[in-house]
């Protein structure tokens, strides 16, 4: 073929016809080699099971599974650990896999023959059917030399899929059990440390906490009201101590001075109005502070009508006199009023005691509560602090006992086999005819070889050829107009290889013209 002129579809079936030998003489012998290699190959068996994965029968919202990582990751996982040395040596030798291998290879290399026979694929999801990461099901199949020994290590390997898989999700739902048990453990004792602090210092602080200020303020002021109470009721107290003992020292020198039988002198009287007008002006002030109804009032005026008729008695006339004095010695009566003078400042000692003692006491809770008051800021900042920790304390707590809950929960469903299984759909078949190797694959893969073995020799032998076959290629390679066409004349012909050949005699026409 000369040049590069395009081809047509005439072209390239003239040149199939041309080269019809050497297309079909390989396809056909690598068809047959193929198929005869394929004979001498062992028959492997493979066998299949599918493995459906059923979700927990309880809702989520009701048990939230402990397992939180993906079933693809998983999956992965133990496929890791069921390919293991550790699990397979056991199929080997329970199986008797190799016993038939010349000489004696070492386990590491059966191991990893088993390994390469074992073949696990996922089953994709249907798009909107699933969410991310969740997978249907997957499929395990196992290839040997026989259809039974595949069919009992297919099943042998599911069985320990599916146990590998109810052992590990128990084992972790337990794990996370107990992990937060511990913590849940560590959580409380650390909260009731706390607890104890803060009650320790809302019992060290009381009344300086905050909140309590306005309490603190309130019991303050009704201190001080009591305190000033009290402080009246001491200045009054000994202000009537110091007037009875001002009339004791009157009485007592009244009595000194007045002899048996002797009526009372001018001092005496005097004695008697002093006392009188020191009584009303005692009067005029207590009214000023007290009601008439008030015992020290009611008191006053008893005295000031005692006082009254003392004078009277002594402004009354001689006569009444001696008669009073028969019937009541001078000297019993003052000793009486002397008497009640003392046992009245006697009873003003000890409420001057009292009073005294009460006054103390309220300045000291005063002072109390000052000192509460003063310390309610810095109080009210470690207040916050261990409140925080304890809040904090509590919250952890707290969410740790809702996660061991639902933990415990989770656990019990996967000890009742209620979570997340693998469930056997289809058991592993019992392969009916084997799967290597393909013999019409073999066959037909040889088929094609050939043929492009065949492909690649025609066209090497078309761009050596020189030859022009068409008035196409005469125009094309010589850029001359074709006067006239001479037809292949005879019955056998010579070609450029050497052998003879039959030549048909055709009519001339387009596409049949001379060698070059």
């Amino acid at each position: 073929m000369l040049g590069h002129r395009e081809l047509t579809f005439d072209d390239y079936v003239a040149i199939a016809r041309r080269r019809k030998w050497i297309l079909l003489i390989p396809a056909v012998l690598g068809s047959v080699l193929a198929y005869s290699v394929s004979l001498f190959l062992h028959d492997v068996y493979t066998s299949k099971t599918l493995v459906l994965v059923e979700q927990q029968k309880v809702p989520d919202s009701v048990v939230k599974p402990v397992d939180s990582e993906e079933l693809v990751q998983r999956l992965a996982t133990m496929e890791e650990q069921i390919l293991s040395r550790t699990r397979l040596q056991p199929i080997i030798e329970k199986f008797g896999l190799f016993k038939d291998e010349p000489g004696k290879p070492h386990m590491e290399d059966l191991v990893e023959r088993l390994r390469k026979s074992i073949d696990i694929a996922p089953i994709k999801a249907m798009p909107g059917t699933s969410r991310s990461g969740d997978l249907p099901g997957f499929y395990i199949s196992f290839s040997a030399s026989t259809a039974q020994q595949a069919q009992q290590i297919c099943s042998e390997i599911t069985s320990m899929f599916i146990d590998a898989n109810l052992r590990a999700r128990e084992q972790r739902a337990e794990g996370t059990t107990e992990f937060l048990s511990n913590q849940l453990a560590e959580a409380k004792s650390k909260m009731d440390e706390r607890d104890a602090k803060l009650a320790a210092f809302k019992s060290r602080y009381f009344g300086s906490l905050p909140g309590q200020e306005q309490s603190s303020i309130s019991i303050l002021s009704a201190l001080n009201t009591q305190l000033e109470a009290v402080t009246q009721a001491l200045s009054r107290a000994q202000q009537d101590k110091a007037y009875g003992e001002s009339l004791l020292s009157q009485q007592r020198a009244a009595l000194e001075n007045s002899s048996p039988g002797s009526g009372p002198g001018p001092s005496q009287v005097n004695q008697l109005e002093v006392q009188l007008a020191t009584m009303q002006n005692q009067l005029v002030l207590e009214r000023a502070r007290y009601t008439d109804d008030h015992p020290d009032i009611i008191k006053l005026k008893n005295d000031i009508e005692e006082v009254k008729r003392k004078l009277d008695a002594v402004h009354a006339p001689p006569a009444e006199k001696a008669v009073a004095e028969d019937n009541q010695p001078a000297t019993v009566r003052e000793t009486r009023q002397i008497q009640q003078l003392r046992a009245l400042i006697h009873q003003l000692d000890q409420t001057i005691r009292e009073k005294t003692r009460e006054q103390a006491r309220l300045q000291q809770q005063i002072g109390l509560y000052q000192s509460r008051l003063s310390l309610s800021p810095g109080v009210e900042q470690q207040f916050k602090e261990l409140t925080r920790d304890y809040t904090t304390a509590l919250g952890f707590y707290n969410d740790l006992l809702v996660k061991e809950s639902q933990s415990k929960m989770a656990t019990n469903l996967e000890r009742r086999q209620q979570g997340e299984q693998f469930r056997v759909m289809d058991p592993a078949n019992l392969p009916e005819s084997p799967s290597f190797p393909n013999r019409p694959l073999f066959a037909g893969g040889g088929l094609g070889l050939g043929l492009a073995i065949g492909l690649g020799i025609s066209l090497l032998l078309e761009m050596k050829d020189k030859s022009l076959r068409t008035e196409g290629d005469v125009k094309f390679f010589l850029q001359v107009p074709t006067l006239a066409l001479i037809p292949l004349i005879g019955e056998v012909g010579q070609g450029k290889n050497g052998f003879w050949r039959r030549i048909r005699k055709k009519p001339a026409q387009p596409g049949v013209g001379a060698r070059a």
